[in-house]
């Protein structure tokens, strides 16, 4: 979501370790304070707006000020005409904020108009080769930034006016019909302070165009990944159209499923519910990066995991023990320290899957197949605190950990299966004896 802290990150970043000093911060607090004045209860993308276009006010007030300053100096009563002119120049820029609260775009449009009509004047009184009608060229850029890229009946009526203006000034006041007799280095003094702003506000609407499109790249980038493993999140970006769908000859599949949570859901309140699987889920997503296994999906209270997929791994099913084990010893530390009776129960199983993105809105990357059938059933069969597998897992976990025959059970869709709770590593209960 869009905030005044991203608006001046830009800024505050460039700053590097100043920023964290009192009287960067103070700055910052000053700017922050300026950038959102007139800006309060509109949407977060009109705020932006908003905020940008209080900045191009300030600008403007800014250098309009400075050029006040140096005709003040120079001769005020052969200037006096352009003083006051940037003085009330000044004044309309400082009350661009105060115009938000009445509408949205009225303060682009007290920016456009007072800067043709001074433009306009400023050019009568010093001709064309002052340069000043060279900021007109900002309208080719700003009402982008302005008044947003779907107000185009606005946007190409004002480019259009610009381009007009600027080519009647061009034709229309010379230098030798100038109502103020200039010498060629005032003249030129002017026209590089107008080059320059013009140019620093080009690049500045430029630079933003840019900063917004890198961010929401980011912001896309990282909910892909939240959503998708890297490796899929690379291919669908590469191949928007392409269908993702893949075999793996051997995988890992974990189901695990709060006990009894759903009983114990209707005494806590929706609020506690989801304070509390959002405190479990998040713990098990840092366990997932740890071992290098991939999160699949939570439906309610239960957590489904895969290992060796997208990317094969030959140790895929010692990664997912570990993790079912950690997970485990998670959810005893949540026990402890709500007091609520948490207890999990947890099945893995290993073999053939198929795996590929399936919908094109709210898509979601999902696996198949029998291993993940029988991981279902195992953890429905599994007890409260312990992790049940299949012949697969016993057979290839067997040399590195212990394990408790669980005995045949019926697995639906499956028939009768040898099965086992998975004990600890057998080089840690070496560690313990030693």
């Amino acid at each position: 979501m869009f905030g005044t802290r991203s608006f001046l990150k830009p800024l505050t970043d460039g700053l590097g370790a100043l920023r964290h000093l009192p009287v960067v911060r103070g700055l910052a607090g000053v700017l922050t304070w300026l950038s959102e004045a007139g800006t309060a209860g509109y949407d977060p993308e009109t705020k932006r707006r908003l905020m940008i276009m209080n900045f191009i006010a300030y600008l403007i007030a800014v250098t309009t000020f400075i050029y006040a300053i140096q005709h003040s100096f120079l001769d005020y009563d052969k200037y006096e005409p352009l003083i006051l002119l940037n003085l009330a120049l000044i004044v309309t820029a400082v009350a661009v904020p105060l115009s938000h609260r009445i509408n949205e775009l009225l303060g682009g449009f007290v920016i456009l108009i007072s800067e043709y009509v001074a433009l306009t004047i400023f050019s009568m009184y010093l001709g064309h080769d002052a340069g000043l009608h060279l900021q007109l060229f900002v309208m080719g850029a700003a009402p982008f930034v302005v008044f947003g890229l779907k107000r185009w009946r606005i946007i190409v009526p004002v480019i259009i006016v610009a381009l007009v203006l600027h080519l009647y000034i061009e034709a229309n006041f010379p230098t030798s019909n100038a109502l103020i007799d200039t010498d060629p280095e005032m003249r030129w003094n002017i026209y590089t302070q107008a080059a320059v702003t013009t140019m620093g506000l080009i690049a500045g609407c430029v630079y933003y165009a840019f900063s917004l499109f890198e961010s929401a790249k980011a912001e896309n980038d990282a909910l892909l990944r939240n959503i998708l493993p890297d490796k899929i999140a690379e291919r669908l970006k590469a191949n928007p159209g392409e269908a993702i769908a893949d075999n793996f000859d051997s995988a890992s599949i974990l189901f695990a499923d709060i006990s009894g949570f759903v009983a114990m859901a209707r005494e806590m309140g929706a609020a506690k519910v989801v304070d509390v699987l959002n405190n479990l889920v998040s713990q098990f997503d840092a366990l997932a990066a740890q071992h290098g296994v991939e999160k699949i999906k939570t439906i309610g209270d239960a957590y489904m995991v895969a290992s060796g997929i997208p990317e094969p791994a030959d140790d895929h099913l010692e990664r997912l023990a570990r993790m079912g084990q950690d997970m485990l010893l998670t959810v005893a530390k949540v026990r402890k320290e709500t007091g609520l009776p948490l207890n999990m129960r947890v099945g893995i199983a290993s073999g053939p899957v198929m795996a590929g993105v399936i919908g094109t809105r709210k898509f979601t990357y999902d696996v198949w197949g029998d291993a993940v059938n029988l991981a279902a059933r195992l953890e429905n069969k599994s007890a409260p605190g312990r992790i049940l597998v299949c012949a697969n897992c016993h057979a290839t976990l067997n040399v590195q950990f212990q394990f408790e025959p669980r005995g045949a059970i019926e697995i639906k869709g499956v028939g009768l299966q040898d099965t086992w709770y998975l004990g600890t590593e057998k080089s840690q209960q070496a560690k313990q004896v030693i």
